[in-house]
């Protein structure tokens, strides 16, 4: 590999370095070439992975879109100044395909499909602060000035490559990832071992980035970040690829191959190829083009598919390292959606339209059902029907419900002594009360732990088992003939504490999910917007006093309708 002819002059110069020195920059030996600015604690950046222009946007796209958007609304909920990034990938010979198949320049085509993905964005309630496309300016811009930082360090050189290429995946795959299939029309042919795309073989001169030096450090930079790489699975897989030992990688299409995309800078015969340019775009967001000073790189979270886990823990991780920049602090692999316990397909016509389901159920229920019941490790499976149960069971029947029953002007829940309560609580507490106050106590630290795990179904549940706890306290208590009672008795405001706070605690714990929704309980409840930060979730940490007095709202019952 080191020995391949290298023939533009920058990639001559730079091809001259001995493996010794290229070892010495793998290993992160020598000066750095960019600067960050520093990074400080309160700064959170969270990347989506951006979405290729080929097709319909589908309920995964949603899932990725609301799960990032999750974490980065936990974050601000924690009090981090953060930054979401969201766009699209528009270049490739897939994209090249598929204008030509719809008879529209391949630019018309991008705009057209990225404009329905910045749609579901906005219909799925995001809050991406940066939507890119890889067709704009500044990121051809990006990527021409990293390339060059690639050069410039002796991990680019130009070579005979011959593999297999899947054109659907943008991705080559080595003689041991691919293997002979026979398709539904009974056609053989070779397909890549992890997509289950058909490959073509390739034989073409074009350019490689040295990532076979990079092994070893990627290998003890994972295995000294235990959790960099989450869930274990997705970590273990990365480990076993990183083992097997790396090869270098195909970075370029010869321009007659592959038309849409950016140019090699100096070489106007060669393609970039389009993963490298794509990955860039986590850069450009942040001001790369303009800047070696990045305010936000690297990304606290990079939330990806677990198709595409190679990609963002291998390549990406590699081209850093060689352009001495920093590392993502974590990256998210999330599992997929079926249906019916079968992968979702156009040929079956068993694909989930988001904006159809997003008009049906409203945006919040549906983002609560994706993010309560969408695998990280395991495939989740997606039906009406189960948006269904969870709308019914979990957001009328428990949480509601039980504000509903509280807040009735029969009851007269009075917010004012419900400070006075919480303290007092903490204090001592009735026998049959201690179970919900325990668990409302260290609901909000086991929840967090979660979340910040990106675990966020498995903390949705503690939430909603909570929940469960205090509508059963209220109905064994039976406030509404505790109200009967002449005169009526302290106990009655005590009751409607629990189920009260058990509500509050919920609320602000579920702000980063369903945004709207939560935000309407906590106004019903007269928690002010400076009472809603992470902080706020603890027991009795609530209804502190006001130069007014609090009022609950009317109209809760109201808050999630009948499905028609």
């Amino acid at each position: 590999m080191f020995g391949a002819c290298l023939l533009n002059r920058p990639a001559v110069r730079a091809g001259r370095m001995c493996r010794r020195q290229l070892l010495a920059t793998a290993h992160g030996i020598g000066k750095a070439q960019f600067s960050t600015s520093i990074h400080p604690k309160t700064k959170f950046y969270v990347t989506q992975p951006i979405f290729y222009v080929n097709s319909e946007p589908h309920i995964g796209h949603f899932y990725t879109m609301v799960l990032s958007d999750t974490i980065k609304r936990f974050a601000d909920l924690c009090g981090k100044t953060t930054k979401l990034s969201s766009g699209t990938d528009e270049h490739g010979q897939k994209i090249q395909q598929a204008a030509d198949l719809a008879n529209e320049p391949p630019l018309d085509f991008c705009t057209r499909y990225s404009d329905k993905f910045r749609s579901l964005a906005v219909a799925a309630n995001t809050s991406a602060t940066d939507f890119i496309r890889t067709t704009s300016d500044d990121h051809h811009t990006a990527v021409r000035k990293f390339w060059q930082r690639l050069v410039d360090g002796g991990f680019i050189y130009k070579g005979e490559h011959s593999g297999w290429y899947a054109v659907s995946d943008e991705a080559y795959y080595t003689s041991t990832q691919v293997e002979e299939r026979v398709n539904d029309k009974g056609e053989s042919g070779m397909y890549a071992i992890e997509s289950g795309k058909r490959v073509e073989w390739v034989s073409e001169v074009n350019y490689k980035f040295r990532m076979s030096v990079f092994g070893e450090r990627l290998l003890k930079w994972i295995e000294e970040n235990p959790s960099v790489i989450y869930p274990a699975v997705r970590r273990n897989e990365v480990l076993g690829w990183l083992r097997m030992g790396l090869e270098d990688l195909s970075v370029s299409r010869p321009r007659n191959r592959q038309q849409w995309g950016i140019s090699v800078p100096g070489d106007s015969d060669h393609t970039i190829y389009v993963w490298v340019d794509a990955l860039i775009n986590y850069l450009t967001v942040d001001g790369f083009a303009q800047s070696d000073v990045l305010p936000f790189f690297p990304p606290n979270v990079q939330v990806v598919g677990k198709d595409i886990v190679r990609f963002h823990a291998v390549y990406w991780p590699a081209l850093l390292m060689a352009a001495n920049l920093p590392l993502p602090r974590r990256i998210l692999a999330h599992a997929h959606w079926t249906m019916g316990a079968q992968k979702m397909s156009k040929s079956i016509g068993n694909v989930a339209d988001p904006f159809v389901d997003i008009e049906r159920f409203g945006v919040d229920a549906l983002r609560y059902f994706i993010v309560r019941n969408g695998g990280i490790a395991d495939d989740g499976d997606y039906s009406n029907d189960e948006v269904i149960v969870r709308y019914k069971k979990d957001l009328v029947g428990q949480l509601a419900n039980l504000a509903a029953r509280c807040l009735s002007e029969r009851l007269g829940a009075d917010l004012n002594v419900f400070a006075r309560i919480g303290r007092e609580q903490l204090d001592h507490a009735e026998p049959g009360d201690i179970a919900l106050r325990d668990m409302l106590v260290a609901l909000p630290d086991r929840v967090h732990v979660l979340f910040e795990q990106g675990e966020f179904g498995r903390g949705l549940a503690l939430v909603f088992d909570a929940l469960a706890v205090a509508n059963k306290h209220v109905t064994e208590n039976e406030p509404w003939l505790i109200v009967k009672q002449a005169p009526v008795p302290e106990r009655l405001q005590v009751v409607l504490f629990y189920s009260l706070e058990a509500v509050r605690l919920a609320s602000i714990m579920l702000l980063p999910v369903m945004p709207i929704k939560a935000a309407h309980l906590l106004d019903h409840l007269d928690i002010t917007d400076n009472e809603r930060m992470w902080t706020d979730a603890r027991f009795g940490a609530g209804w502190q006093p006001l130069d007014r007095l609090r009022q609950s709202k009317p109209g809760v019952a109201q808050l999630f309708p009948k499905l028609e």
